[in-house]
């Protein structure tokens, strides 16, 4: 039968260094080994040397978007203000959680702000990669921006529902029907082509 797990909290007091020796999830104060974590307690040995005491969390924690980091989202909804999206990798890391996110009309590109037409750079079910300018909280959004050339929807399909080529900066072509639409097309950089 295997022995039970003991769970432990932070500060909870594991045992003498005298028994063991820290290991990760831990640290030691006045000859005691402590937990830092909350996770469940390992301990290991090798050839005869003390047992090393360590602090396993169940599950990997959930990684954020952070300010300044590059996201892949998909666009959900549009307005004539901003883009709703939800933000599925920070990244090449999927995320465990969609986050919500929203690029305003004047974060889509850097220059001629005042002329951007939402409708015109991103529609409903468009991969966009963007990056994050501001952190969101349980109310509102990730505030995201695209107004940099590699930036923008890289991928979309058209009315058909074939997947479109980009022709320039602002537009992709349907290889079936040759109609063009208006999108805030991204340059992609060589590192994120798949080969």
């Amino acid at each position: 039968m295997a022995p039970p797990v003991r769970y432990c909290i932070p500060g909870e007091r594991l045992c003498n260094l005298e028994e063991a020796s820290p290991g990760s999830g831990t640290y030691t104060r006045h000859g005691y080994i402590f937990s830092s974590l909350v996770g469940c307690l390992t301990k290991t040995s090798e050839n005869g040397a003390l047992p090393v005491v360590s602090v396993m969390r169940e599950t990997e924690s959930q990684l954020l978007p952070d300010v300044g980091a590059i996201v892949t989202c998909k666009v959900s909804s549009i307005n004539s203000r901003f883009a709703k999206v939800h933000i599925l990798y920070v990244g090449s890391t999927p995320l465990k959680n969609s986050f919500r996110g929203t690029i305003r009309k004047e974060d889509v590109r850097a220059t001629e702000k005042d002329k951007v037409e939402i409708y015109k750079s991103f529609r409903p079910g468009d991969i966009v990669l963007a990056k994050v300018i501001s952190l969101g909280d349980a109310q509102s959004n990730y505030l995201l921006t695209t107004a940099e050339n590699e930036l923008g929807v890289v991928v979309a399909h058209s009315e058909s529902g074939v997947q479109m080529v980009p022709i320039s900066w602002c537009e992709m072509q349907c290889p079936k029907t040759h109609t063009k639409e208006f999108r805030k097309v991204a340059r992609v950089q060589p590192e994120f082509l798949q080969t």
